[in-house]
């Protein structure tokens, strides 16, 4: 499976440039042009990594990654014009795993892609390798918020990021009814607008994914006329 970057560059050639070059080294990446698409834009594309400018119209790439620290803990990659210190100091304390100046050899950028991977990947080995919750039990439907995936009886269910965020406050939260308009607005916080299908589609095929009979529920409950609950 390919890695996805999620690409956020308001100057288009160089944007072209950036993905037509990681293309070529076997990335699937998905570029915007500004901030504001970019909110939309990592829900429906699930990145595996993010690069963003820092100098950005509306809403600047300091107030972006600040959002989706929010949201997510993968690898965020700065790239900016600006040699200051103090914006690679701002940038890091946001929430940024790395910062680049331009220019930058696009073989550099691949490097630092590969890298941040690469200790993101090992973060997830060792953290899973603390029993704080002890092993899944059969049959357990287990939620592992810090490598963001979500298990059957130790086997890992691909999910979408929004599957995974419906799941992850059902099993924060056992057995509380939640309104569809709660859900919402946990997933997407006040950009809960660029929710492009409904609450009750990513809950069928949540149901088809973790549920023996989806058409008889045994975890994701329908609480008629309020919404949903999940049962352990």
């Amino acid at each position: 499976m390919k890695i996805k970057v999620l690409l956020i560059e308001d100057e288009r050639n160089l944007a072209d440039m950036i993905a037509f070059f990681l293309e070529e080294e076997g990335y699937q990446t998905e570029r915007v042009h500004h901030a504001r698409e970019a909110l939309q834009a990592f829900t429906l594309f699930d990145p595996d990594i993010v690069i963003t400018d820092l100098m950005m119209p509306e809403i600047d790439g300091h107030e972006l990654i600040k959002t989706l620290r929010q949201h997510s803990s993968i690898p965020i990659l700065m790239i900016s014009a600006s040699t200051m210190l103090h914006d690679r100091l701002r940038a890091l304390k946001n929430g940024a795993d790395d910062f680049i100046c331009k220019p930058f050899s696009l073989k550099e950028l691949d490097v630092r892609i590969r890298a941040l991977l690469r200790r993101s990947s090992i973060a997830y080995s060792t953290k899973r390798n603390i029993p704080k919750e002890g092993p899944v039990a059969p049959g357990r439907v287990h939620v592992d918020e810090y490598r963001r995936s979500l298990f059957i009886e130790e086997c890992e269910i691909e999910v979408t990021h929004i599957e995974f965020e419906i799941m992850k406050q059902f099993h924060r939260n056992p057995e509380r009814v939640f309104t569809r308009n709660e859900l919402m607005d946990k997933i997407k916080g006040p950009e809960r607008a660029y929710l492009d299908r409904t609450i009750d589609v990513h809950i069928s095929s949540l149901r088809k994914k973790i549920e023996p009979d989806p058409r008889n529920p045994q975890h994701i409950k329908t609480v008629w006329g309020t919404g949903y609950k999940y049962v352990l």
